[in-house]
Protein backbone atom coordinates (compact mmCIF):
# COMPACT_ATOMS: atom_id res chain seq x y z
CA UNK A 1 0.00 0.00 0.00
CA UNK A 2 0.85 4.14 -0.75
CA UNK A 3 1.67 5.68 2.58
CA UNK A 4 0.08 8.79 3.71
CA UNK A 5 1.22 11.25 6.48
CA UNK A 6 -1.84 13.65 7.56
CA UNK A 7 -0.88 16.80 10.06
CA UNK A 8 -3.51 19.03 11.31
CA UNK A 9 -2.76 22.28 13.38
CA UNK A 10 -5.23 20.85 15.48
CA UNK A 11 -2.64 18.26 17.18
CA UNK A 12 -0.31 21.35 17.93
CA UNK A 13 0.00 22.66 21.28
CA UNK A 14 -2.26 26.19 21.53
CA UNK A 15 -0.30 28.92 19.69
CA UNK A 16 2.48 26.73 18.17
CA UNK A 17 -0.07 25.28 15.50
CA UNK A 18 1.64 28.07 12.40
CA UNK A 19 5.29 26.73 13.94
CA UNK A 20 4.33 23.27 13.93
CA UNK A 21 2.39 24.13 10.05
CA UNK A 22 5.89 25.78 9.02
CA UNK A 23 7.80 22.33 10.00
CA UNK A 24 4.61 20.07 7.64
CA UNK A 25 5.41 22.48 5.24
CA UNK A 26 9.00 22.28 4.90
CA UNK A 27 9.21 18.22 5.36
CA UNK A 28 6.47 17.72 2.88
CA UNK A 29 8.04 19.92 -0.17
CA UNK A 30 11.09 21.71 1.02
CA UNK A 31 12.52 24.65 3.16
CA UNK A 32 10.60 27.82 2.89
CA UNK A 33 9.71 30.98 4.52
CA UNK A 34 6.09 31.77 5.73
CA UNK A 35 4.52 34.39 6.54
CA UNK A 36 0.82 34.61 8.33
CA UNK A 37 -1.65 36.84 8.42
CA UNK A 38 -2.82 36.07 12.26
CA UNK A 39 -0.79 33.37 13.55
CA UNK A 40 -2.37 32.81 16.99
CA UNK A 41 -5.53 31.59 14.36
CA UNK A 42 -4.11 29.94 12.03
CA UNK A 43 -5.04 26.73 10.96
CA UNK A 44 -4.35 23.98 8.52
CA UNK A 45 -4.79 20.79 7.57
CA UNK A 46 -2.56 18.57 4.73
CA UNK A 47 -2.28 15.04 3.62
CA UNK A 48 0.30 13.53 1.36
CA UNK A 49 0.55 10.61 -0.93
CA UNK A 50 3.25 8.62 -2.94
CA UNK A 51 2.47 7.48 -6.27
CA UNK A 52 5.02 5.80 -8.06
CA UNK A 53 7.81 8.43 -7.32
CA UNK A 54 5.64 11.47 -7.43
CA UNK A 55 4.46 12.63 -4.37
CA UNK A 56 0.41 14.12 -4.39
CA UNK A 57 -0.57 16.33 -1.07
CA UNK A 58 -3.87 18.29 -0.41
CA UNK A 59 -3.62 21.15 2.03
CA UNK A 60 -6.50 23.66 3.43
CA UNK A 61 -5.37 26.53 5.38
CA UNK A 62 -6.04 30.22 6.25
CA UNK A 63 -4.08 32.63 4.06
CA UNK A 64 -0.52 32.07 3.82
CA UNK A 65 2.84 33.90 2.15
CA UNK A 66 5.01 31.09 1.14
CA UNK A 67 8.89 32.55 0.05
CA UNK A 68 11.60 30.11 -1.50
CA UNK A 69 15.05 32.13 -0.73
CA UNK A 70 18.49 31.35 -2.22
CA UNK A 71 19.38 30.12 1.54
CA UNK A 72 17.10 27.19 1.46
CA UNK A 73 18.23 26.57 -2.04
CA UNK A 74 21.97 26.12 -0.95
CA UNK A 75 23.15 22.21 -0.14
CA UNK A 76 19.84 21.17 -1.48
CA UNK A 77 19.96 17.12 -2.86
CA UNK A 78 17.78 16.91 -5.00
CA UNK A 79 15.97 19.54 -7.69
CA UNK A 80 11.92 19.56 -7.73
CA UNK A 81 8.75 21.06 -9.48
CA UNK A 82 5.82 21.99 -7.56
CA UNK A 83 2.70 21.94 -9.71
CA UNK A 84 -0.06 23.88 -7.74
CA UNK A 85 -3.81 23.11 -8.10
CA UNK A 86 -6.09 25.51 -6.62
CA UNK A 87 -9.43 24.54 -5.54
CA UNK A 88 -11.14 27.27 -3.89
CA UNK A 89 -9.64 31.10 -4.01
CA UNK A 90 -6.73 32.25 -6.50
CA UNK A 91 -3.31 31.94 -5.19
CA UNK A 92 -0.06 34.79 -6.63
CA UNK A 93 3.06 33.60 -7.90
CA UNK A 94 6.25 35.54 -8.86
CA UNK A 95 9.53 33.57 -9.91
CA UNK A 96 12.05 34.28 -12.25
CA UNK A 97 10.48 38.15 -13.37
CA UNK A 98 6.99 35.98 -13.85
CA UNK A 99 4.35 37.02 -11.95
CA UNK A 100 1.04 35.30 -12.03
CA UNK A 101 -2.35 34.41 -10.54
CA UNK A 102 -3.87 31.39 -10.88
CA UNK A 103 -7.56 31.14 -10.69
CA UNK A 104 -9.46 27.67 -9.57
CA UNK A 105 -9.78 25.77 -13.00
CA UNK A 106 -6.02 26.14 -13.52
CA UNK A 107 -2.70 25.01 -11.85
CA UNK A 108 0.81 26.53 -12.51
CA UNK A 109 4.29 25.01 -11.95
CA UNK A 110 6.98 26.15 -9.66
CA UNK A 111 10.77 25.57 -10.23
CA UNK A 112 12.02 24.84 -6.54
CA UNK A 113 15.70 25.31 -7.06
CA UNK A 114 14.94 28.84 -8.00
CA UNK A 115 13.77 31.51 -5.55
CA UNK A 116 9.83 32.65 -5.53
CA UNK A 117 6.68 34.26 -3.96
CA UNK A 118 3.75 32.17 -3.88
CA UNK A 119 0.46 33.14 -1.35
CA UNK A 120 -3.10 33.51 -0.86
CA UNK A 121 -5.33 36.00 0.54
CA UNK A 122 -8.30 34.45 1.58
CA UNK A 123 -8.52 30.38 3.29
CA UNK A 124 -7.85 28.15 0.41
CA UNK A 125 -7.98 24.12 -0.85
CA UNK A 126 -5.42 23.33 -3.23
CA UNK A 127 -3.85 20.20 -4.61
CA UNK A 128 0.57 19.82 -5.16
CA UNK A 129 1.68 17.61 -7.37
CA UNK A 130 5.93 17.03 -6.66
CA UNK A 131 7.63 15.97 -9.57
CA UNK A 132 11.48 15.70 -9.54
CA UNK A 133 13.91 17.26 -12.03
CA UNK A 134 14.48 14.08 -13.89
CA UNK A 135 11.61 12.42 -14.37
CA UNK A 136 10.16 16.34 -15.94
CA UNK A 137 13.29 16.29 -18.21
CA UNK A 138 11.95 13.13 -19.18
CA UNK A 139 8.96 13.74 -20.81
CA UNK A 140 9.18 17.77 -21.28
CA UNK A 141 11.71 19.43 -23.56
CA UNK A 142 13.45 22.97 -21.64
CA UNK A 143 11.08 21.97 -18.63
CA UNK A 144 11.31 25.28 -17.24
CA UNK A 145 9.91 27.34 -19.76
CA UNK A 146 6.84 26.52 -18.04
CA UNK A 147 7.23 27.96 -14.87
CA UNK A 148 4.81 30.93 -13.96
CA UNK A 149 2.20 29.85 -16.62
CA UNK A 150 -1.13 29.53 -15.94
CA UNK A 151 -2.57 26.20 -17.52
CA UNK A 152 -6.57 25.24 -17.99
CA UNK A 153 -7.81 22.52 -15.99
CA UNK A 154 -11.19 23.24 -17.52
CA UNK A 155 -11.61 21.16 -20.39
CA UNK A 156 -9.60 18.78 -22.58
CA UNK A 157 -6.27 17.00 -21.00
CA UNK A 158 -5.84 19.71 -18.17
CA UNK A 159 -8.90 18.70 -16.70
CA UNK A 160 -8.12 15.02 -16.88
CA UNK A 161 -5.17 15.48 -15.18
CA UNK A 162 -6.25 17.49 -12.47
CA UNK A 163 -9.31 14.72 -11.92
CA UNK A 164 -6.66 11.69 -11.88
CA UNK A 165 -4.52 14.17 -9.07
CA UNK A 166 -7.49 14.38 -7.57
CA UNK A 167 -8.36 10.76 -7.49
CA UNK A 168 -5.21 9.10 -6.92
CA UNK A 169 -4.67 11.82 -3.82
CA UNK A 170 -8.11 10.62 -2.38
CA UNK A 171 -7.79 6.53 -3.78
CA UNK A 172 -3.62 5.08 -4.29
CA UNK A 173 -3.87 4.42 -0.21
CA UNK A 174 -5.51 1.69 -0.66
CA UNK A 175 -3.97 0.69 -3.89
CA UNK A 176 -0.76 -1.74 -4.74
CA UNK A 177 2.50 -0.26 -5.43
CA UNK A 178 2.05 -1.66 -9.21
CA UNK A 179 -1.21 0.54 -9.76
CA UNK A 180 0.64 3.46 -8.25
CA UNK A 181 3.48 3.36 -11.23
CA UNK A 182 0.74 2.77 -13.37
CA UNK A 183 -1.05 6.31 -12.21
CA UNK A 184 2.59 7.90 -12.40
CA UNK A 185 2.86 7.48 -15.75
CA UNK A 186 -0.91 8.31 -16.67
CA UNK A 187 -0.04 11.30 -14.77
CA UNK A 188 3.13 12.61 -16.50
CA UNK A 189 1.55 11.58 -19.93
CA UNK A 190 -1.61 14.11 -18.93
CA UNK A 191 0.78 17.04 -18.04
CA UNK A 192 3.02 16.46 -21.03
CA UNK A 193 -0.05 16.52 -23.27
CA UNK A 194 -1.53 19.45 -21.49
CA UNK A 195 1.55 21.96 -21.45
CA UNK A 196 2.07 20.84 -25.18
CA UNK A 197 -1.56 22.02 -26.28
CA UNK A 198 -1.23 24.76 -24.49
CA UNK A 199 1.85 25.93 -27.09
CA UNK A 200 -0.43 25.78 -29.77
CA UNK A 201 -1.79 29.09 -28.81
CA UNK A 202 1.88 30.92 -29.27
CA UNK A 203 3.09 28.80 -32.15
CA UNK A 204 2.04 27.47 -34.87
CA UNK A 205 -1.63 26.30 -33.65
CA UNK A 206 -2.21 23.71 -36.86
CA UNK A 207 1.83 22.32 -36.64
CA UNK A 208 2.08 21.50 -33.09
CA UNK A 209 -1.68 19.94 -32.48
CA UNK A 210 -0.29 17.50 -35.61
CA UNK A 211 2.66 16.60 -33.49
CA UNK A 212 0.98 16.40 -29.92
CA UNK A 213 -1.38 13.95 -31.88
CA UNK A 214 1.83 12.04 -33.38
CA UNK A 215 3.00 11.78 -29.68
CA UNK A 216 0.22 10.58 -28.60
CA UNK A 217 -0.30 8.19 -30.88
CA UNK A 218 3.54 6.98 -30.46
CA UNK A 219 3.40 6.39 -26.68
CA UNK A 220 0.96 4.45 -26.67
CA UNK A 221 1.99 2.24 -29.24
CA UNK A 222 5.42 1.76 -27.61
CA UNK A 223 3.01 0.83 -24.17
CA UNK A 224 1.47 -1.88 -25.78
CA UNK A 225 4.64 -3.34 -27.17
CA UNK A 226 6.79 -3.05 -24.98
CA UNK A 227 7.60 -6.98 -24.54
CA UNK A 228 7.58 -7.24 -28.60
CA UNK A 229 11.19 -7.44 -29.30
CA UNK A 230 10.81 -6.25 -32.50
CA UNK A 231 9.87 -2.52 -31.55
CA UNK A 232 12.33 -0.23 -32.69
CA UNK A 233 12.24 3.30 -34.40
CA UNK A 234 11.17 1.73 -37.57
CA UNK A 235 8.59 -0.69 -36.73
CA UNK A 236 6.83 2.59 -34.55
CA UNK A 237 7.23 4.96 -37.42
CA UNK A 238 5.06 2.41 -39.64
CA UNK A 239 2.79 1.62 -37.35
CA UNK A 240 1.85 5.28 -36.91
CA UNK A 241 1.77 5.92 -40.31
CA UNK A 242 5.40 8.43 -40.28
CA UNK A 243 8.44 8.65 -41.80
CA UNK A 244 11.55 7.51 -39.45
CA UNK A 245 13.16 11.11 -39.90
CA UNK A 246 9.85 12.84 -39.00
CA UNK A 247 9.86 10.34 -35.96
CA UNK A 248 12.93 11.28 -34.86
CA UNK A 249 12.22 15.10 -35.43
CA UNK A 250 9.25 14.81 -32.94
CA UNK A 251 11.49 12.96 -30.33
CA UNK A 252 13.58 16.74 -30.19
CA UNK A 253 10.53 18.48 -28.96
CA UNK A 254 10.67 16.19 -25.94
CA UNK A 255 14.25 16.69 -25.38
CA UNK A 256 15.15 13.12 -26.46
CA UNK A 257 15.13 9.92 -29.02
CA UNK A 258 13.15 7.33 -29.59
CA UNK A 259 15.36 4.75 -28.78
CA UNK A 260 16.00 6.25 -25.13
CA UNK A 261 11.61 6.38 -24.61
CA UNK A 262 11.58 3.19 -25.18
CA UNK A 263 14.29 2.19 -23.28
CA UNK A 264 12.53 4.04 -20.00
CA UNK A 265 9.25 2.94 -20.90
CA UNK A 266 10.70 -0.69 -20.93
CA UNK A 267 12.70 -0.02 -17.23
CA UNK A 268 9.50 1.72 -16.04
CA UNK A 269 7.34 -1.35 -16.57
CA UNK A 270 9.91 -3.91 -15.47
CA UNK A 271 10.32 -1.86 -12.26
CA UNK A 272 6.29 -2.06 -11.93
CA UNK A 273 6.78 -5.69 -12.27
CA UNK A 274 9.57 -5.90 -10.06
CA UNK A 275 7.48 -4.68 -7.64
CA UNK A 276 4.42 -6.48 -8.21
CA UNK A 277 6.00 -10.05 -8.73
CA UNK A 278 8.05 -10.04 -6.37
CA UNK A 279 8.13 -14.24 -6.83
CA UNK A 280 9.34 -13.93 -10.50
CA UNK A 281 13.39 -14.08 -11.05
CA UNK A 282 14.93 -10.87 -11.91
CA UNK A 283 15.98 -11.88 -15.19
CA UNK A 284 13.03 -13.19 -16.27
CA UNK A 285 11.61 -9.97 -16.25
CA UNK A 286 14.60 -8.37 -17.89
CA UNK A 287 13.76 -10.52 -20.74
CA UNK A 288 10.49 -9.89 -20.99
CA UNK A 289 11.12 -6.76 -21.66
CA UNK A 290 13.77 -7.03 -23.95
CA UNK A 291 17.11 -6.83 -21.90
CA UNK A 292 18.12 -10.40 -22.93
CA UNK A 293 22.12 -9.50 -20.51
CA UNK A 294 21.13 -9.09 -17.08
CA UNK A 295 24.44 -7.04 -16.49
CA UNK A 296 23.13 -4.40 -18.55
CA UNK A 297 19.97 -4.35 -17.53
CA UNK A 298 20.93 -3.67 -13.79
CA UNK A 299 23.48 -1.34 -14.98
CA UNK A 300 20.68 0.80 -16.65
CA UNK A 301 18.10 0.20 -13.87
CA UNK A 302 20.88 1.88 -11.56
CA UNK A 303 21.13 4.48 -14.14
CA UNK A 304 17.51 5.55 -13.84
CA UNK A 305 16.49 5.18 -10.88
CA UNK A 306 19.56 5.05 -8.81
CA UNK A 307 19.54 1.11 -6.93
CA UNK A 308 20.57 -1.99 -8.66
CA UNK A 309 17.02 -4.56 -9.28
CA UNK A 310 17.94 -6.26 -6.60
CA UNK A 311 18.45 -2.82 -3.94
CA UNK A 312 14.67 -2.28 -5.39
CA UNK A 313 12.98 -5.57 -4.55
CA UNK A 314 15.17 -5.48 -1.11
CA UNK A 315 13.71 -2.18 -0.55
CA UNK A 316 9.93 -2.71 -1.48
CA UNK A 317 9.98 -6.06 0.47
CA UNK A 318 11.39 -3.83 3.87
CA UNK A 319 8.29 -1.36 3.37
Amino acid sequence: MNDTVRFSTNTAPAGYGASAWNNAISETYFPLGLQFRDEQRFQGHLSKTVVGSIDLSRLTSHPVHYERRKRHIRGAEQEDYLITIPRSTPVQFRQMGKEVRCEPGGFLIERGDEPYRFFYERPNDLFVVKVAKRDMMDRLRQPDRHCAHVFDATSGPGALFVSLVEQSQKHAPSSGKGTGRVLERHLMDLLALTIEQSEQGSEDTRGSSVRAAHMVRIREYVAQNLKNPGLSPDSIAAACGISKRYLHDLFKDVNGTVSQHVRDERLNAAREQLAAMPDIAIAEIAYRFGFSDQAQFSRLFRLRFGVTPTGFRADQARN
